[in-house]
């Protein structure tokens, strides 16, 4: 199969596990300031990455490459929540414009099945930008009222 396609492969491998990571953090940060109700949706989002990631090395793995283990960048850690809803949205951002160039790129490849796996994370993602989208909107309308709903 195409080293393109497996290469596009482990850069999204990559940058789930930095989501993985960064969404963890902040569900550790968020639990222990008492913010149990975002913190456990971020741990919920963070698990659905680890499912991305794994979907991903299974693919790299059936195409002969080596899925790759190290995060795309380091984990931001103390951000308040604004920051931390801000820099996911960037993380989405970004996901969902890789996966849709990777989706084309793969049928240009003739690889059906990985641009499949892209066009399947890229739905996945586009829920997640949403949800941190309507939050920032909240904690801007609303401020520290909606941030304190969070609590609990």
């Amino acid at each position: 199969m195409s080293k393109k396609v497996i290469d596009l492969l482990n850069q999204a491998r990559e940058r789930e596990l930095h989501a993985i990571m960064s969404y963890m953090v902040q569900h550790y940060e968020l639990d222990d300031a008492g913010y149990d109700k975002l913190g456990s949706r971020i741990k919920e989002i963070a698990i659905a990455e680890m499912k991305h990631a794994e979907e991903l090395g299974e693919r790299i793995l059936f195409l002969g490459g080596v899925p790759a283990t190290k995060p795309a960048a380091d984990v931001k850690k103390g951000l308040s929540i604004p920051d931390m809803m801000k820099h996911d949205i960037g993380l989405e951002t970004d996901a969902v414009k890789m996966y849709n160039s990777s989706a084309v790129t793969c049928a240009a490849e003739g690889d059906n099945v990985s641009k499949a796996i892209f066009e399947k994370l890229l739905d996945d993602e586009e829920g997640h930008l949403d949800e941190f989208q309507k939050t920032i909107e909240h904690i801007e309308k609303l401020g520290d009222v909606y941030i304190n709903s969070l609590i609990g």
